[in-house]
């Protein structure tokens, strides 16, 4: 009998690779700043780039809690659903 813990090494699963999407794509579509420096189109007379930040704080928020709820539900599937 060995007293050395298992090793787990990481895995990459399809449910992993959203979460990775979900945590990465705010950053990309704020990044590309040349994207969205624009004035039009308005919106309440609201500059395209303010708006449309504005709307990826929103989108980000629920890409966040998508990835932290996947994020639970592959812990407890991968440990069993001791948690």
């Amino acid at each position: 009998m060995s007293d050395v813990p298992e090793v787990r090494h990481p895995v990459v699963t399809p449910v992993r690779v959203i979460i990775a999407v979900c945590l990465f794509a705010p950053f990309v579509a704020l990044l590309w700043v040349g994207s969205y420096t624009k004035i039009d189109p308005t919106f309440i007379g609201v500059p395209f780039f303010y708006w449309y930040q504005m709307l990826w704080v929103l989108i980000s928020t629920v890409l966040t809690m998508t990835a932290y709820k996947l994020w639970q539900r592959d812990q407890r599937t991968r440990h069993g659903g001791n948690r």
